[in-house]
């Protein structure tokens, strides 16, 4: 028998974010998050993110065992500024028991209901810069830190269960060596002039800050348009710079100013954390640390995390210069591979900015949604 039991105590949430540890302890592709974080993603005093969302998580036991976890999630900026009546689900996992996975997306299926939502669509986080997706291919490759990594029998559970494909995402990859400074050498500095535009680098982290609300901003004019995207308020921005910049190398981050000053474009990459994140196994202390410094210096893969242009700039060419900045410092730092997060496969403008680099799909993921009974 299948028991569904909400947490509300610090162990139990502990219990809930440790579950996929053991699930996933023979998997050589999964990485696990660092413990410390998604305590405090779940911690409604310390995330801004419960000034508009809130959520419940449920563990599911099976022989006094715990097999399968899911969180509840409502944004109420999506549910009453964009009129989506969506309950969102994530941080689903469970074991190969398809009544597991119904158990507990009853739940989720019973408080949409409850607040009179209309369907329910997962797997998703709070907002546009949490995880999100099943993943339907890809599953012999590494995955990151920025996204979700399940086994196949998810999709299949979420099938039998009568849920139908929402949203589609595709990974992409390509060698540093199928990047040719001739695509953009030339065509940079014509749009440079031609638009009065000008790059700024940075060497510290220090030296970003002061234009990462900026940045935050813009993210939200170029993403507007994307289905489901929900806006970064204030007070998320102070949240998510803490929980980022201390993981970017400064030189990893790229913006592009107008004559004015205006930002108008910005580019992060991130070094590859993986096979730190699978060193350090969720903990910092007391040699995590050391493991994630190393990649932090020396990793040779890196993954782009956001570019972001303003609608007013979109197709003209202004990638051309941030890709001149990052070929510089990608070849001083011997860089290997270049790695793309989840992307919207009918986000066509974006699959634009990457022709050039002859990208490989290697992973493909989606969301699912149904309607609530």
């Amino acid at each position: 028998m299948i028991k569904i039991k909400e947490v509300h105590s610090k162990k139990d949430i502990k219990t809930f974010v440790k579950f996929p540890f053991q699930l996933y302890k023979d998997s050589n592709y999964w990485v696990p998050p660092i413990i410390s974080q998604e305590m405090e993603t779940f911690d409604k005093k310390k995330n801004p993110i419960f000034n508009d969302a809130e959520a419940r998580f449920f563990l599911a036991y099976k022989n006094n065992e715990v097999v399968g976890r899911v969180a509840a999630i409502i944004n109420w900026l999506e549910v009453n500024n964009q009129k989506q009546k969506k309950m969102r689900f994530g941080w689903f996992d469970a074991i190969d028991d398809i009544e597991v996975t119904k158990a507990l997306l009853e739940r989720v299926n019973e408080i949409g209901k409850a607040n009179h939502l209309h369907f329910m669509e997962g797997p998703v986080g709070f907002s546009n810069l949490d995880k999100v997706g099943v993943m339907t291919e890809g599953f012999e490759h590494l995955g990151n830190m920025i996204t979700w990594y399940n086994y196949p029998y998810y999709a299949e559970h979420f099938e039998e269960l009568g849920f139908k494909d929402e949203k589609l995402y595709s990974e992409s990859r390509f060698p540093f060596s199928n990047v040719k400074p001739e695509f953009f050498e030339k065509a940079q500095e014509l749009i440079k002039k031609r638009y009065e535009l000008k790059t700024l680098t940075f060497k510290k982290a220090k030296d970003v800050m002061p234009y990462a609300d900026k940045m935050f901003d813009l993210f939200n004019e170029s993403y507007a348009s994307l289905s489901s995207f929900v806006a970064i308020t204030d007070i998320q921005k102070e949240y998510f710079k803490k929980k980022f910049i201390s993981f970017i190398n400064p030189e990893y981050i790229n913006f592009v100013l107008d004559k004015d000053d205006r930002l108008i474009a910005f580019a992060i990459v991130m070094p590859s954390f993986s096979k730190a994140l699978q060193k350090t196994n969720g903990t910092l202390f007391p040699f995590g640390f050391r493991h994630i410094l190393h990649a932090k210096k020396h990793s040779k893969d890196v993954v782009f995390y956001l570019i972001g242009i303003h609608p007013e700039y979109q197709n003209k060419g202004v990638t051309a210069l941030i890709f001149k900045e990052y070929y510089a410092t990608f070849k001083k730092k011997g860089i290997i591979n270049c790695i793309r997060t989840p992307e919207l496969e009918d986000n066509i403008a974006i699959h634009q900015i990457w022709k050039h680099f002859q990208p490989e799909v290697f992973k493909r993921r989606k969301t699912v949604r149904k309607e609530i009974s």
